[in-house]
């Protein structure tokens, strides 16, 4: 099909000079294809990649004018290809993609074929962010010390990221210590608008990282995927996904003074989730969409995935010009951006009336007061001022309720702490540093202490339930934002003119997205007092929010653990199910990066801070949070420091520079990767046994049950993360290969090993499989465990056995199964474990869609029926039916249950692959051999 379709390649002129070709929207609309200017931006843009990349083939005229003809109200039945520009991956995710990729030429070799034809086809950059661990907080040196332990645990890693750049010609890294993936994309890597062989074209993307949809505040289509879909795009195959809805929120006013961005996000992600906008697109406008800050923007795209929504949109204004020109993008590109936008007319906020969306909501910005968030979930939004009674409430709630099942009584309880006067050891104390300098060494065995910190106090402390023992100002969400972090630091510098402290034994960090963030306070005169807090730079990393906090002591987990405590932890962060911040933390709040600061100081999340005081100054007298909360005018007066665009140019121009632990790495080299004997690296079996011909697909026949789960179960119960015991099956392997404890390091660092992850899945302490009967007390057991033959053993342990009988199994699961962050070794371990189906209430969007990549047959409860109502026990099996080569997304399927006392019953359920090349997927055993044989074929 001719690229000149519909006469839409055109041209338009450059301010200085010159011009570029383009895929013109408006003259598609001339053409009488679709009402193109009605549509929502972000349908526009992805109907401009539709356009670009028609080719008859995978991209249709068809494909177009389904696209053109987007209906707000329809059924969503026309599946879109969608051609990305570019492809980002943070390092939890990006190992094992390349491992998979090394596998794919691995396997392209033994076929007797050229391996160079797997490469990826756009650019992909992954950003190493997410490997390090606040194990030294509190210290002039921490963000040093930090590091040496990070390239200690993480060297045979990062030779192998070594080995990608060196093998694969488009595939870049941002070493460690550079900044937070979402962060560095919006700062650096997203240039404006790209341009290929004369032709412009508007950056689109996706990422391994659900928070990827921070890009969306700069006019960027862009979610986060699986590394499973990211690996296809990235080797050419389009991102398939049906026509969204698209949901309009309005927003009007401004927000009050004292009110943050972070409580505007927390109040969006409520309202969102009480709309159920899960899997559809969210766009915003009217005028207080227009007067937000591209960084206001930012916070609010970033947590699309915590309101559901496969992005928050945010269009192409005034305000991201100035923030490309304030981040120090070259004036060319700048140039280009606004005048790209402005020919196709998708320049401007639009103003209510103006695009047809599928559903409209409204949200007065003045309406907005400070907030926090949890204590398991981001949607769970409180007021400030009810924090205190919120807490008490939960406190003695039901644990079914989401509760923590206490009495009234007991809330005033403490435990007296023989607090020993070190860091904890986590790992880092006795970890073999073999390689690092002597000073080095040195410095991270002498390393100054809570004591030394706190001088003149009692060693030994006292522990009570909502005690914060954990405040981090972490995460992409909010330290890509100058005015909160602004607002952290005058906090921090006011408290410190009353004579406030934070008590030492809290765990105090400050990790920023970048090293932009530490310039301007530094500046701006506030990284010092923060520091004084205890709010130390600790490292440039996700940290804390991605389950990287570090330990506490031994002292305060005893404590925990045999007095029951019910401790809290305050971050700055987007994400707080259970056991993901600390797995013996059990209340975990979102805030504002200066609430994050005044819930250290008062050292309680049980407070009313509109009443209590935080602490007492000099001479006694009480310190309230208004004494020391700063202004409008006071963080609107510092924000200059925060966009100086050659402190931008300065940091990015060569970042890797300075980083002398990165450059000492030895780098790998060879187009196939040798496999070398590593517990973090190895081949994945994803294509043993790989032929160019699929087999063939059918009905499960005499599954058991694996587990059976309730409501809102995670990525992060599914898939392995943080740290793990020698108890564990994974640990009981690393010992077995001679691993010591010590360096046993986290599940996230080792992605890149299969034979960990398969032992990890499922074994999230807070894991409730139903199969277990209720203890006496009526609680349920929580771990990875299940039934096997009647005892209850690990999940790994059943599975293992079920595969060596040859017994397929299946997961039974209640709503919103899923949730969480795109996390590929949730799918990925469930097929490893021999899962061949799980039948749910309903599921996330992106797990879903990374079951069918790795060949799992995702099935959706009908009506009312559930685990409940169908009275499943585990005790049954189960078949599958109506699986075979006919397969059409969406359809019908039957699960039948044979009942232990020989009953049988017949239940409908929904086949969730939803797409006809999902069913390739499906036919294939997967997304990574069909592109596999996709690609070998296509060389041939």
């Amino acid at each position: 099909m001719p690229h000149s379709l519909h006469n839409t390649l055109q041209s338009f002129a450059l301010p200085g000079g010159g011009s570029f070709r383009y895929y013109s929207l408006p003259a598609l609309e001339a053409a009488g294809v679709g009402p193109v200017s009605r549509l929502p931006v972000s349908i526009r843009i992805v109907l401009e990649a539709v356009l670009r990349n028609c080719d008859g083939k995978k991209v249709t005229e068809e494909h177009v004018r389904q696209l053109a003809n987007w209906q707000a109200v329809a059924d969503r039945v026309d599946e879109i290809p969608f051609v990305v520009a570019r492809v980002v991956l943070q390092d939890f995710t990006g190992v094992p993609l390349l491992a998979d990729l090394a596998a794919m030429r691995s396997a392209a070799e033994a076929a007797g074929r050229n391996p160079n034809v797997i490469e990826p086809l756009v650019p992909v950059d992954l950003v190493v962010d997410h490997s390090v661990q606040v194990d030294v907080y509190g210290t002039p040196d921490a963000l040093r010390q930090n590091m040496l332990l990070e390239f200690a645990r993480n060297r045979e890693r990062y030779q192998f990221m070594k080995w990608g750049m060196q093998a694969f010609d488009t595939f870049k890294v941002v070493p460690p210590g550079v900044g937070i993936v979402h962060q560095v994309n919006l700062e650096y890597l997203f240039r404006g608008v790209q341009n290929k062989d004369g032709i412009a074209y508007p950056d689109t993307l996706v990422g391994t990282d659900s928070h990827t949809t921070m890009i969306n505040a700069v006019g960027v289509v862009g979610w986060g995927v699986g590394g499973i879909e990211a690996e296809a795009a990235m080797l050419g195959q389009p991102v398939y996904f049906l026509t969204p809805d698209v949901v309009g929120v309005e927003l009007t006013g401004a927000l009050r003074e004292g009110v943050t961005a972070t409580d505007l996000v927390l109040t969006v992600t409520e309202l969102l989730r009480r709309e159920k906008v899960v899997g559809k697109f969210v766009e915003f406008f009217g005028a207080g969409t227009a007067s937000l800050s591209v960084t206001d923007r930012a916070t609010i795209a970033n947590m699309a995935p915590e309101y559901g929504a496969t992005m928050g949109f945010f269009p192409v204004d005034d305000k991201t010009v100035a923030y490309l020109r304030g981040t120090g993008r070259l004036e060319s590109e700048i140039e280009a951006f606004e005048a790209y936008f402005k020919a196709q007319r998708l320049f401007g906020v639009p103003q209510a009336g103006e695009i047809d969306y599928s559903r409209q909501l409204k949200l007065d910005l003045s309406t907005i007061v400070p907030s926090l968030a949890g204590p398991k979930r981001p949607q769970d939004r409180i007021p400030l001022p009810e924090m205190k009674k919120t807490f008490a409430s939960l406190f003695s709630a039901p644990v079914a309720k989401n509760g923590f099942g206490k009495t009234g009584a007991q809330l005033s309880e403490r435990v007296r702490v023989g607090y020993v006067a070190e860091q904890p050891p986590a790992d880092n104390q006795h970890h073999s540093q073999t390689g690092l300098p002597r000073h080095e060494r040195e410095m991270i065995d002498n390393r100054p202490t809570p004591d030394q910190v706190d001088t003149g106090h009692d060693v030994g402390v006292d522990v009570g339930h909502g005690d914060v023992l954990i405040a981090a100002i972490t995460s992409c969400t909010n330290t890509s934002n100058p005015g909160v972090l602004l607002a952290a630091g005058l906090l921090a510098r006011k408290a410190l003119e009353k004579g406030l402290t934070v008590k030492p034994h809290i765990k105090t960090s400050l990790a920023p997205g970048s090293r932009v963030v530490t310039e301007y306070l530094e500046k701006a005169g506030l990284l010092q007092p923060l520091a004084q807090l205890g709010f130390a730079l600790a490292g440039y990393g996700c940290t804390t929010c991605i389950g990287n906090a570090g330990d506490l002591t031994p002292e305060l987990n005893l404590a925990i653990v045999q007095q029951d405590v019910i401790a809290a932890a305050v971050l700055s962060g987007n994400r707080n199910f259970e056991a993901r911040i600390h797995p013996n933390i059990r209340a975990n709040y979102l805030a504002s990066p200066p609430l994050v600061v005044a819930f250290a100081i008062a050292g309680t999340v049980h407070i009313d801070m509109e009443h209590d005081p935080l602490g007492l100054d000099r001479d006694g007298n009480p310190v309230y949070l208004r004494d020391i909360w700063p202004s409008s005018e006071e963080i609107n007066a510092l924000l200059p420091f925060a966009l100086d665009p050659e402190v931008f140019r300065r940091l990015y121009r060569d970042f890797a520079k300075d980083l002398d632990l990165w450059n000492a790495i030895p780098a790998p080299v060879g187009q196939v990767y040798s496999w070398p004997e590593s517990t973090y690296i190895a081949c994945p079996p994803f294509f043993d046994g790989f032929s160019m011909q699929p087999g063939t697909i059918g009905d499960v026949k005499g599954a058991r049950a694996l587990l059976i789960l309730g409501d809102s179960v995670t990525t992060d119960h599914i898939s392995p993360a943080g740290s793990f015991g020698e108890g564990t099956p994974a640990g009981q392997y690393l010992r077995e290969h001679g691993v010591e404890r010590a360096d046993f390091n986290s599940y996230g660092s080792r992605r890149g090993n299969h034979d960990i992850m398969i032992r990890g899945t499922f074994a999230n302490v807070r894991v409730k499989n139903l199969m277990l009967p209720p203890r006496e007390d009526g609680t349920r057991v929580e771990g990875g465990f299940t039934l096997l033959d009647g005892r209850q053993v690990s999940v790994f342990e059943a599975a293992t056995a079920y595969q060596q009988r040859g017994t397929p199994t299946v997961v039974i699961a209640g709503e919103e199964y899923g949730t969480g962050s795109s996390r590929d070794w949730a799918a990925k371990g469930t097929q490893l474990l021999g899962v061949k189906a799980v039948v749910a209430r309903s599921f996330e969007r992106i797990h879903r869609s990374n079951l069918v990549g790795m060949g799992v047959l995702p099935l959706q409860f009908k009506g009312t029926d559930s685990a409940e109502t169908l009275g499943l026990t585990g005790t049954e099996t189960f078949d599958v039916l109506g699986v075979d080569e006919e397969l059409k997304p969406q359809q019908d399927l039957t699960l039948v249950i044979h009942r232990a006392d020989g009953a049988i019953e017949h239940v409908a359920v929904r086949c969730r692959i939803d797409t006809p090349i999902e069913v390739d997927y499906y036919r294939h055993g997967g997304i990574l051999p069909f592109v596999l044989r996709e690609l070998l074929q296509g060389a041939a």
